[in-house]
């Protein structure tokens, strides 16, 4: 029950979400258990970037409220990247047809609905699925997100780093996973037995571990997604020719069974944006907004290292104008230090069937502001489409706690016709660059062929060569004195990093240490991939 009166409830909900700028509409307050659309709610576009959290328990409406957010985003002038796990976002494409149900939701509201289409562009992680297919190179992926996806120990992570660098100063090119494996089998191999006794830290029995989780890997069909060409991830940024921004969906229905593969797949690509992208502070509206859909993915079974790599490009891509909101089920999927960054909330209805739906209700209740609302009520009773909601103001400040009815999209709310799917991705832009697969000259062709090896150019030094001398690195400390962002990437290397980073700069002499010391997934530069 309220605690204030419902008059109170209302005046204070007008005050706390009458913005100055540019907002996306969320919906209208529900006071006393009617809509009031005197009271709208709605979210500053200039805050996008502050990051964001739709929770709620399964089937509360979490997908069309992303629908609904995404259109508006389009609308105002910028991109939007969704992960489409169910399909049902291809929607966005096709205009939905008005009903009297329709009609009579949004005339409560105070929404003047209008039937609109919007410019989607359909993706699918290496073309497996409905989309532009969608690769990245062994490279730059990167051994700790790769680690991730093989699902190797801290002491494998570390050897796989330094295959890693071993390839890199022998100018053997990673493209996909066939390249991968030769560059291991080689180091298992008596050819390759002294380089393996240079590197250090890698036994043969790793190097065999390693060989055949790859194997694996690619006997699951996960192979396609890596190689050439690689997507680059600028092509998220794009615009439509009237202005509107580009909703990027990944299509992923595929890949269900697969949920490493996807979860690391959406960090490298926010790795990527965060190394690519210039800073821009703040801004009046976000450059991109990133929906990382079945959040609880990203974190299970995560190590430390790892997960402090995340908070650190989630605290601070934000100064890059992107915007990052988790969605999941309920907000105790999402590390606390993640969470803490996390200044939008949606939260759509949770269940209390069990002790731990019980805990977990209580605990979601605990992150919100005081408000009017008895919470543990309103959140066990919503209804679909509603959902309690606090934004950052533009003061920078939390808005009062409003329990919601959402706002219906323009477009169709589940999927668009397969024709229609394959119209759009038949005309994309991107399908001329990224449709057909390519397989360059790389390590496994330079190591089936060594004498070809030495007269190809190469990134490193000419193969065969030996590693350079080990000089005295000192690894920066992430508690100096200078503080600041170089502090935390810096802080959040050592830890994802591992012991393979002390090892691995200790081989590779200071210059190139430095080089490859570049963002906190060891990814690879753009200009290092082509």
């Amino acid at each position: 029950m309220a605690t204030k009166t419902p008059a109170e409830l209302i005046t204070a909900l007008q005050a706390g979400y009458t913005f100055s700028g540019s907002s996306i509409a969320l919906g209208a307050a529900i006071v006393d258990g009617e809509v009031r659309p005197e009271a709208q709610v709605a979210l500053p576009l200039a805050m996008m970037n502050r990051h964001g959290l739709v929770a709620g328990a399964t089937g509360t409406g979490k997908t069309v409220t992303l629908h609904m957010i995404a259109e508006q985003l389009s609308t105002a002038g910028v991109p939007v990247f969704m992960a489409d796990i169910k399909g049902d976002l291809t929607g966005l494409a096709t205009a939905a047809e008005g009903n009297d149900k329709l009609t009579a939701r949004t005339q409560a509201l105070g929404q003047q609905w209008e039937s609109k289409a919007f410019p989607v562009e359909f993706l699918a992680l290496g073309g497996n699925g409905n989309g532009v297919p969608v690769r990245a190179t062994i490279t730059s992926f990167g051994p700790i997100l790769l680690a991730r996806v093989l699902d190797l120990n801290e002491t494998q992570e570390s050897s796989l780093q330094l295959v890693f660098h071993y390839a890199d100063t022998k100018g053997l090119e990673l493209y996909d996973l066939k390249d991968l494996r030769a560059v291991i089998q080689f180091l298992s191999s008596d050819e390759g037995k002294d380089d393996l006794k240079e590197l250090g830290g890698l036994s043969k029995a790793t190097a065999g571990v390693i060989l055949r989780n790859l194997i694996t890997l690619d006997a699951q069909g996960m192979g396609e997604f890596f190689g050439m060409p690689e997507f680059d991830t600028a092509e998220l940024l794009r615009m439509a020719p009237d202005g509107r921004g580009v909703i990027t969906c990944l299509e992923l229905p595929s890949i269900q069974d697969k949920p490493l593969l996807f979860s690391t797949f959406l960090m490298w690509l926010l790795a990527d944006l965060f190394r690519e992208l210039p800073e821009v502070g703040d801004v009046d509206k976000p450059k991109l907004v990133f929906f990382f859909d079945e959040a609880h993915l990203l974190f299970n079974g995560a190590s430390k290292a790892f997960l402090n790599a995340i908070t650190q490009t989630v605290r601070l891509i934000r100064s890059k104008g992107v915007g990052i909101f988790f969605v999941t089920q309920t907000p105790k999927d999402v590390p606390g230090d993640v969470l803490a960054q996390l200044a939008n909330r949606v939260q759509h209805a949770l269940r209390a069937f069990t002790p731990d739906d019980a805990k977990a209700l209580k605990a979601t209740v605990s992150t919100f502001p005081t408000s009017g609302y008895d919470l543990e009520e309103v959140l066990t009773s919503a209804g679909i489409g509603e959902a309690v909601v606090t934004v950052m103001n533009e003061n920078g400040a939390p808005t009062p706690v409003a329990l919601t009815r959402l706002r219906a999209p323009g477009s169709v709310m589940g999927p668009s016709t397969d024709d229609s799917v394959k119209a759009v991705i038949a005309a994309s832009a991107l399908l001329p660059t990224y449709g057909t697969a390519v397989d360059p000259v790389s390590a496994y062709e330079k190591l089936q062929a060594p004498a070809a090896t030495t007269a190809a150019p190469s990134t490193g030094p000419a193969s065969g060569s030996p590693l350079p001398p080990p000089p005295p690195v000192a690894i920066p400390s992430s508690k100096n004195d200078g503080g600041g962002m170089a502090s935390d990437v810096m802080g959040a290397l050592g830890g994802a990093l591992g012991g393979g980073l002390k090892s691995m700069v200790r081989s590779m002499g200071s210059s190139l240490g430095r080089n490859l010391m570049r963002d906190m997934f060891g990814t690879a530069p753009r200009k290092r991939r082509r």
